[in-house]
């Protein structure tokens, strides 16, 4: 499973790699409601094969319509490299694009050739997040020229002279501790907000009955599946099994890593007892301190799917202040 932006970099690294020239549409900012944020991509080959999304698909047809009319074209040679369009300017446009009340959307569009520069840029980029390395694509706004920068800004895209860089993230992942049904309905939702999801019990038995479509399951010790996956900064760990011998050789190893974030499960009661074991495990009282216990927004949630609501609530509140 690929993230929405790694889908879109991919793609056009695919679609360029067999000779197709592609059309890139980026947001570069919003003013009132926008379906879809700044960095938002849409690409498209001269063809009509689409991938991504920069508005709720009324944007999307209009973009066609100038495509297969020759507009666009006719405007980025006249342009001599890549132009901006701002959609929703009036009234009128929005009410046509049946954009949200007020909502505008200023994109930069580029023509990208099929050659050997484009392609080497693109394969680059998708190795760099397959990798889970941070990226950036620079654009030269006079010449339409690709750059590749290692690393990645906090503001989605920013303009810099003459060019404008655009941070990619890679793709998040997160590890369940637990075949259960919590477990079964966290991933559920994780899988819907675009994370790749481990489901791992090491007990023998567990993962015979459990199973959800687009999650990889392991039998394997929970502190060599971290060690090896799931151990940066795009990596959370989420301790589900009620039990110390899984939950906490996870915790172990994820304690001491930099995942955006690492909790478990279970009453207060059962959070205290936790954390007067884990320096038994040879973890400092900084590392513990990282341990989110109890997890969830406090919603009163009483059933798995409640539950799991809570936890991945809390999981993108930390993600996104992190």
């Amino acid at each position: 499973m690929l993230s929405s932006q790694q889908q879109i970099i991919s793609q056009v690294a695919a679609w360029l790699e067999r000779g197709e020239p592609v059309w890139l549409a980026t947001i570069l900012e919003t003013w009132g409601s926008s379906p879809r944020p700044v960095g938002a991509m849409l690409a498209c080959t001269l063809g009509g094969e689409l991938a991504g999304s920069i508005s709720g698909g009324c944007v999307e047809e209009d973009f066609l319509d100038q495509l297969r009319d020759g507009s666009l074209k006719a405007r980025y040679d006249a342009e001599g490299g890549p132009f901006r369009i701002v959609y929703g300017a009036s009234e009128e446009e929005q009410a046509r694009l049946k954009l949200p009340c007020g909502g505008q959307l200023q994109v930069l569009l580029e023509f990208l050739e099929a050659d050997a520069d484009n392609r080497k840029v693109f394969a680059r980029l998708a190795a760099d997040l397959d990798a889970h390395r941070k990226t950036s694509r620079v654009v030269d706004l006079a010449s339409g020229r690709l750059g590749v920068r290692q690393g990645s800004n906090e503001t989605a895209v920013v303009m810099e002279g003459g060019s404008m860089v655009h941070s990619l993230s890679p793709m998040y992942r997160l590890l369940l501790l637990g075949a259960g049904d919590v477990a079964r309905c966290v991933a559920e939702l994780a899988l819907a907000l675009e994370y790749d999801t481990t489901l791992c019990d090491p007990r023998p038995r567990y993962l015979d009955n459990w199973q959800v479509d687009g999650v990889e399951t392991t039998s394997r010790l929970p502190d060599d599946v971290v060690r090896e996956k799931f151990s940066n900064a795009y990596s959370g760990v989420i301790a589900l099994a009620h039990d110390p011998r899984v939950d906490d050789m996870a915790l172990m190893e994820a304690l001491k890593t930099n995942a955006f974030y690492v909790g478990a499960m279970g009453s207060e009661r059962t959070s205290t007892a936790r954390r007067e074991r884990l320096p038994e495990l040879g973890l400092s009282e900084a590392e513990i301190s990282r341990l989110r216990a109890p997890i969830g927004v406090r919603i009163h949630s009483k059933t798995p799917a409640e539950i799991a609501i809570s936890i991945m609530a809390e999981v993108t509140a930390v993600r996104h202040s992190a």
